[in-house]
């Protein structure tokens, strides 16, 4: 396959692509920060949990 082949593929690939608007990606956006705060938060709970019962345990 030579290399016009191939870009020609590349760009009748391309124009079937739907790029996402504006709207969807802030909104993807805003889902992912809030799993990521929801995750790091149990996260830091669970953490804290842990340190407190092996103080006690340990003294």
């Amino acid at each position: 396959m030579n290399i016009n082949t191939h870009i020609r593929n590349a760009k009748a690939e391309l124009t079937k692509v739907i790029f996402p608007t504006k709207g969807q990606v802030k909104q993807a956006y805003i889902a992912v920060m809030i799993v990521v705060v929801v995750i790091a938060s149990f996260l830091a709970l669970v953490d804290l949990l842990m340190s407190s019962v092996m103080t006690a345990i340990l003294g």
